[in-house]
């Protein structure tokens, strides 16, 4: 995403919207084993929420591969 950065006196210049990545690990207690997810601060939040086996099964069902 883009937008502009706007000075003090309203001098406006072009930026990017970054996402909020970070590297996370998660222990999935079915497969008894870590992954290692490069995911969004959101993401993050949506695991805490829902449980990581939820949202991993709600990925294979839309097809992403982790």
């Amino acid at each position: 995403m883009s937008g502009h950065k706007v000075s003090h006196s309203n001098i406006k210049s072009n930026r990017r919207f970054m996402p909020n990545l970070q590297k996370k690990r998660f222990f999935i207690p079915e497969e008894n084993r870590w992954i290692e997810l490069k995911i969004s601060t959101s993401a993050i939040r949506t695991i805490n929420k829902k449980g990581i086996s939820a949202v991993l099964r709600e990925m294979k069902e839309k097809g992403v591969t982790v």
